[in-house]
């Protein structure tokens, strides 16, 4: 199964430092062909992230990741490889040969490419005896039956680090937690009430402002369960939000500061009829803590006037989303709110379907369900007429002063239920 030469033990310390410009390992993971420990930023010495490694005998070295932030990340390298950095390639997991992922992997490095796993993927990831990567027509697999307990001592690794410091690091096997318990630490918004044996996660989605006493309009499954959340805008400090109201139904939320805030700026809603065809911009917070902390935009067109199943309240759109974007404004080219955010296809579950992966299929909810939404809460959202056409960094720039990041606290065991 491993692989034993010079070259890969070369690189498997190339691969758990290299990437982050990190200094390390400090302490130990040794356990099951998974070797590795806690690192630090090599530019301010500050704790970096907790990782190991494991050789295959297809030439493949996969590295797993955990940094300080809570953000998982497998990457696969080879001496083989020669990626130009900054290249992108899709990688398609198959765990025991049921449970489908989609991986959007970066080539920070020559030789290895790195993506994030959501919560979902490191749990099954965790649990699995057998993955199947597809990239192309490269097709490799790897035996995970020892990563189980890998991914415990990761876990546990960031955590004693984090309470107790670098200097005293030591074996991050001893005191991890069981591998049916672990790996919650990161990904979507977590459902549920916390409770005893219950351990706190988090998860980050998009909202916007609508009116100027503090509205802000953000998807259902962005906060549902959480026990607190907050919210900021790009650069300035968070503020604690309550939910003011929600609607699970359209997957629609409102939240509002738990102080008097008043908001000079804040999105108004397209109050004409738009069309399949027509230009679309979408701004949120995707996999926050491993790319910007600023948002990000993209652009495209309304796809269709209906979602899944022809349903009427959702527009398709080919502005690529990404896990964050959730609850994020919608845009036309005059700067208006067409549309929420809500999601995307689940890519491999049609191609298990149709044999076939759909791209550039994602959904935002119309403004007809969220003026609903809006009504039925009393909140004194407003209207606007489109009015010229804006560039898209001037959308952007307006877009800054009510976008903002929303942050959830819930608890792993709610995690669980996703």
């Amino acid at each position: 199964m491993w692989l034993r030469s010079s070259v890969a033990a070369a690189l498997l310390l190339v691969c758990l430092v290299g990437s982050a410009h990190a200094k390390g390992p400090f302490g130990t993971v040794n356990v099951g062909g998974w070797t590795g420990g806690a690192f630090s930023n090599d530019e301010t010495g500050a704790f970096s992230h907790c990782a190991a490694t494991a050789p295959y005998a297809n030439g493949v070295i996969l590295v797993v990741s955990q940094n300080a932030a809570g953000i998982w990340s497998l990457a696969f390298a080879s001496p083989s490889y020669h990626f130009n950095t900054g290249e992108n390639a899709a990688i398609d997991v198959t765990f025991d040969g049921q449970e489908q992922a989609r991986l959007f992997a970066t080539a920070f490095r020559p030789d290895m490419l790195t993506a994030v796993m959501p919560l979902n993927v490191v749990r099954t990831f965790q649990k699995a005896s057998l993955m199947v990567a597809t990239a192309g027509h490269a097709v490799l697999n790897f035996d995970l039956r020892s990563t189980g307990p890998a991914i415990a001592a990761l876990a546990n690794c960031v955590t004693k680090v984090k309470a107790d410091g670098l200097d005293k690091a030591g074996d991050f096997t001893k005191g991890a937690a069981k591998p049916a318990a672990t790996a919650d630490k990161q990904g979507q918004p977590p459902a549920g009430k916390s409770g005893k044996g219950t351990r706190s996660s988090s998860g980050f989605g998009t909202g916007f402002v609508v009116s100027a006493s503090g509205h802000i309009v953000t998807n259902n499954h962005v906060i549902d369960g959480c026990s607190e959340l907050k919210g900021n805008l790009t650069g300035e400090a968070a503020m604690v939000l309550r939910v003011v109201s929600a609607d699970a139904n359209n997957d629609l939320a409102l939240l509002q500061p738990t102080v008097t805030a008043t908001f000079k700026d804040f999105a108004r809603i397209r109050d004409r009829s738009f069309h399949s065809g027509d230009s679309v911009v979408a701004i949120g917070f995707p996999y926050h803590g491993l790319l910007t902390s600023d948002f990000t935009v993209t652009t495209g067109i309304v796809s269709s006037l209906s979602g899944m199943r022809n349903d009427t309240r959702f527009l398709q759109i080919s502005a690529p989303v990404q896990p964050g974007n959730s609850g994020g404004p919608l845009f036309d080219t005059s700067g208006q709110i067409v549309g929420v955010v809500t999601g995307k296809i689940p890519g491999l579950r049609i191609a298990a379907l149709t044999g076939d992966i759909p791209e550039n299929i994602n959904f935002a909810i119309k403004t007809g369900a969220l003026r609903d939404f809006l009504d039925n809460s009393v909140v004194p959202y407003q209207t606007a007429e489109p009015k010229g056409e804006l560039k898209t960094p001037e959308i952007a720039g307006n877009a800054r002063a009510y976008t903002m990041l929303i942050s959830c606290k819930g608890t792993e065991e709610a995690d669980a239920k996703k």
